[in-house]
This record gives C-alpha cells, structure tokens and sequence, in this order.
C-alpha cells in the first residue's frame, strides 16, 4: 500500500494540476537543417571569335561566341528552429479527464515500485504517466500529441561554411548576332554550339553587293544586363571580286545546262581558288543525277577528262 508520503505527493500534484489551467502544453522543440549557396554575379562579358586569319580570303568561316561569367559562391548551413505544441479541442477532454487520473494513479503507483526496485523502472513509466495524467485532468489543456502537433516559428541560425569563385564560359547558343555589312544591318542566329557560320555565297549576304565593302561589322548583347561585344572581319579585295561570279556559277539554273556546263561550274569554281564550294556543286551534281544512271556516268566522265576531278556518288555501297 502507498505510505503517507507518497498521497501526500499526489494529492499535491493533482491539485496543482487542476489549478494549472491554461498552460501550454508544449511538445520537443523540432529542428530543420540544410545548405543554401548563394551566387553572385561579379563580372558578366562576351567573347567573339572571328578565327584566322582576319581578313577573309574564303567566302565561308565559323566565328565562335562565348559567354563568359565569374561568380562569388558562398555556402550556407542553415538551422531552423520551431516551438511545437498541442492545440487545444474541449471536446477532447471528455476523454482525457478520466484517463488522465488513472495515469496519475498509475504513475505515483509506478514511482513507489521504482524505489522497491531501486530505480529500475523507465522514465515512460515513472514520469511519462504523471506528465500525462496532469495534462488529462486539466480541463483547459489537452494532452501531448505529435499527431495533432503544430508549430511556429522560433529562430534560424545561418553558419557560413565556404566561400570561393566560381567560372562559367558557355556557348552563344541558337542567340541572336547582329552583322553590319555596310549600311545593312542583318540579323543571324548561331547554332547551338555557340558558332555563327558565315557564307557570303548564301543567306542574306547573297542579297547584297558586298563589291564595295571591306568590312564586317559583328556585334552580340544580352538583353537582361546590356553586356555587349564586338568584333570586325575584313573581306579581301580578293574575295569580293570573286563573290558574283562565283555566285552565278552555284546558284544559277543547273538542270538549264548540259554536262559540259556543269563541269565548267566546278572547275572554274576550282580555278577560282574555291574548292569547298567546288566540291559542294559536284556533290550537287551527282545527288541531281542520281535516278539518271547514264547521265551520271557522262558527268563523272567529264569531269575527270576535262577538269582533271575524280568523283563518285556518296549513296553508293
């Protein structure tokens, strides 16, 4: 049986319980841990790349645009710190009242046992029962409950762990380059890999008398901050007296002509110092003539007799 005084502990506890209305009934305070980087743009630039040499020879080159970026990275361990307890529901008490003071009774019942058996019952029961034998029988509290649990709220700490610079250089990629050839200002696109490829053969620069002008104006400009670049490209005198003629010989009318016109395109495109379009036109030749078996033959045979050229048709095994 319980001695005198072990009632008179609880029955001071209970009292006090019941005089204790309206405390919270707080829950284990719950911590959130993780790592924030932040980035900050210190310098932001442009990069064209005309290639070599700087004054065109050829019709074709590929200029490369890069967009270069240097940051300051900081990281960040963040705590966030939130106060957790059990609402209040009234309706919950109809129940927790006469729970609450069997586990009173139970848990002064448990701390007596406790000092028979010298200390080795647990905490849940020595302690966890009065705890919540006293919220039960409060009748403006109820009792702890992770299920029913909110929070707020109290406090974030920020821990700095690391700070370094960090490079970024990324193609211009499929962005808008702007060409100036003389008073005409021209609107390209690169490709994907960042590179703008010119061929004053072909697009918008077919359309223009490029005879006059000696240079290529390229600039580049990110809308968001105004970062701009720019760079020139000569066009050989060389070069632009070459451009229209070679330009009838790609693009004037092929299946107008016969074979031995075709092979006067290539090969004074060849004379002309342009082999790669040379070479693109045959190619053209052969695709044109590929469901004419004995006009293909006739155009390979005059090309290797007349312009010295020795070509076949790349969709053979």
């Amino acid at each position: 049986m319980f001695n005198a005084s072990s009632l008179r502990l609880a029955g001071a506890a209970l009292g006090g319980a019941l005089f204790l209305a309206g405390c919270a009934n707080h829950l284990p305070q719950r911590s959130e841990h993780e790592e924030r980087v932040e980035r900050k743009l210190l310098s932001h630039s442009l990069q064209i790349e005309t290639g070599e040499p700087a004054v065109l020879e050829l019709p074709q080159r590929r200029v490369r645009i890069l967009e270069q970026k240097t940051f300051e990275l900081t990281e960040f361990e963040v705590t966030r710190r939130y106060d957790r307890y059990t609402p209040y529901q009234a309706w919950r008490e109809l129940y927790e009242v006469p729970l609450g003071a069997v586990a009173v009774v139970a848990g002064v019942g448990a701390n007596v046992l406790n000092v028979v058996l010298l200390g080795r019952l647990p905490d849940s029961a020595t302690k966890g029962w009065i705890s919540y034998g006293f919220a039960g029988l409060n009748p403006f509290m109820n009792v702890q409950s992770n299920g029913r649990s909110q929070q707020n709220l109290a406090g974030i700490d920020e821990r700095q762990l690391d700070k370094r610079m960090d490079y970024s250089s990324l193609p211009w990629a499929e962005r808008p380059v702007q060409v100036k050839a003389g008073t005409h200002d021209l609107d390209l696109l690169t490709d994907r890999t960042g590179v703008l490829r010119l061929n004053l053969l072909d697009g918008p620069f077919a359309e223009q008398d490029l005879s006059g002008i000696a240079t290529l104006g390229i600039s580049v400009e990110d809308p968001q901050d105004g970062t701009r670049a720019s760079a020139s490209l000569g066009i050989s005198r060389s070069l632009r007296g070459k451009l229209s003629e070679a330009h009838a010989l790609i693009f004037d009318d092929l299946e107008g002509d016969d074979v031995d016109q075709w092979v006067h395109r290539v090969k004074r495109l060849s004379e002309l110092g342009l082999e790669e379009e040379a070479s693109e036109l045959e190619q053209s030749l052969i695709e044109l003539t590929r469901n004419d078996p004995e006009l293909q033959k006739e155009f390979l045979h005059a090309l290797l007799k007349d312009a010295g050229r020795l070509a076949a048709d790349p969709g053979e095994d």
